[in-house]
């Protein structure tokens, strides 16, 4: 049986649709601790990430609470890539740039990316970073400026810091004040979203 929805919600529901970004996405490759997938999947409902791209190759995808991701995992489409040359193959043919997210002599600081284009930012593992099979697709790669001891963060504050950034740009390039998804689809997600 269906539950009655407000009209409030239904105005809700669409207002964030219309906002979704479809050319901003993250890849998430062999992340394995459920907390942090949960709270990468949170930062991207929070700043309007419609989509984002598994790559699960030689650890599984984590078992995810409702609990420890706020449902966050209802509101953000998931794909998932059997390998890296798939993944790859998909995004670049949509006109995406590939950045992985290290520290190397050629990474850039994320300010200076653009980021209101279509960019895929790959998070690696928790302990290896990204994978290796990865590396040959990646156009560039990108690393958080910290002015502390330790340099790095877990990779779910380093999603959120990035994803804000993304926002931050976007925001100020007014990419949020028109729908990024076309009418139809829209208003179809209006009415899954309205199920759930």
């Amino acid at each position: 049986m269906r539950t009655c929805i407000t009209e409030r919600r239904v105005g809700r529901i669409r207002d964030v649709l219309s906002r979704r970004q479809t050319d901003l996405t993250l890849v998430i490759n062999n992340i394995h601790d459920p907390h942090n997938v949960s709270a990468i999947l949170r930062s991207c409902d929070a700043f309007g990430i419609h989509r984002v791209h598994l790559l699960y190759t030689d650890t599984a995808f984590p078992a995810l609470g409702k609990k420890s991701s706020g449902s966050a995992k209802k509101w953000v489409e998931t794909i998932r890539h059997p390998d890296a040359a798939s993944l790859a193959a998909s995004l670049k043919g949509q006109g995406y740039t590939l950045v992985a997210t290290l520290c190397s002599e050629t990474a850039r600081p994320l300010q200076d990316w653009d980021l209101t284009g279509k960019v895929a930012i790959i998070l690696g593992n928790e302990h290896r970073g990204v994978d290796e099979d990865l590396a040959p697709h990646v156009d560039g790669a990108l690393y958080i400026p910290m002015q502390g001891m330790v340099q790095s963060l877990n990779v779910s504050v380093a999603a959120a810091v990035i994803l804000y950034e993304g926002f931050r740009q976007r925001h100020a390039a007014g990419r949020y004040d028109t729908p990024s998804l076309p009418p139809a689809e829209l208003a179809r997600l209006a009415g899954e979203w309205e199920q759930k």
